[in-house]
């Protein structure tokens, strides 16, 4: 697939604090990229400069081929930037936001109406057309950021916390919403802190903090990268401190630790086959009640690569 986004040494300082040091990054046509990490780690100003609305300090970024800052007027055309804020537009109502940003992009005459009311069915606004901007719920002011940045059919979508502050319905909502725009061919950059949803929504996905990037790839591979060796929970009929005892002789196991009765058992890093447990702990005479995997999601990933820290 071909590199929509690429990043090279891209820095960012701000006098002596460095917002962003030296990122390296590519996103594929088509995928949908999560960008995680704490507040004040740099992707909102990596955001802000593919926008072409920041300048690096040194460095390069690309967008489709063309270079932040050199030729930010041909990546215009083919971006759509959606804020993690929503400006006021008290005396308009729906349709006319929307027809004014389409005007904006010399969308004209019945070729504009129809553009409207595709992104208004697209986004399910369309009962919404007369109703003033101002007086929208937060969940439907966000649909409504995104259907003003797909009228002009950008290929690049860079959402900037686009389900903060939403509530459940509304991030479902916007999840459905996102998931049919990836299904349309768009490329997505989205940063959150609502882990779990973009491990539903994300093929890949990249972890920055204090500027610097601590991984990018596919998010099963961090996954595996935060877990280490694997983990299961067992459970026996009775006296588990005597299995676990048993358990952590065997070579294949790091640790057995007991935790709200059943017995943690980490294996070591490699070990992948683990049928050895239950046949050791039935062979022995144990009456096996569980065994299985620990899960390790997204959420879990985040907070073992990363420290907590901001600048």
């Amino acid at each position: 697939m071909s590199v929509v986004i690429k990043t090279v040494n891209l820095t960012k300082r701000y006098g002596t604090l460095v917002a962003l040091s030296n990122l390296n990054l590519e996103i594929s046509a088509g995928d949908c990229f999560g960008f995680i990490g704490p507040n004040g780690a740099g992707k909102s100003t990596t955001i802000k400069i593919l926008a072409t609305l920041l300048q690096p300090t040194w460095g390069e970024a690309r967008v489709c081929d063309y270079v932040v800052g050199y030729q930010s007027r041909q990546i215009r055309p083919l971006i759509g930037f959606v804020p993690d804020y929503f400006g006021a537009y008290e005396d308009m109502v729906v349709q006319e936001y929307l027809e004014f940003f389409a005007a904006s992009y010399n969308i004209n005459g019945p070729n504009r109406t129809k553009i409207v009311n595709d992104v208004l069915e697209l986004t399910d606004l369309g009962y919404k057309r007369d109703a003033l901007v101002d007086g929208l719920s937060r969940g439907m002011k966000q649909r409504l950021s995104i259907a003003r940045v797909l009228l002009h059919d950008p290929k690049v979508l860079l959402l900037d916390e686009p389900a903060g502050n939403l509530d459940p319905r509304a991030r479902i909502e916007m999840r459905e919403l996102l998931k049919e725009l990836r299904r349309m061919g768009k490329t997505i950059m989205i940063s959150s802190h609502i882990l779990p949803e973009l491990q539903d929504l994300c093929n890949t996905v990249g972890i920055i903090e204090q500027g610097e990037l601590i991984y990018a790839g596919p998010w099963a591979d961090i996954v595996k990268r935060a877990r280490g060796g694997m983990v299961l929970h067992v459970t026996v009929a009775d006296n588990p401190a005597a299995a676990g005892a048993l358990l952590s002789q065997n070579p294949n196991i790091e640790t057995v630790n007991q935790n709200n009765g059943f017995m943690e058992v980490s294996l070591k890093e490699g070990i992948e086959d683990y049928s050895f447990v239950p046949q050791q702990l039935v062979n022995a005479g144990y009456k096996l009640m569980m065994l299985r995997e620990e899960e390790v999601n997204l959420e879990t990933a985040f907070m073992r690569l990363t420290k907590g820290m901001v600048q």
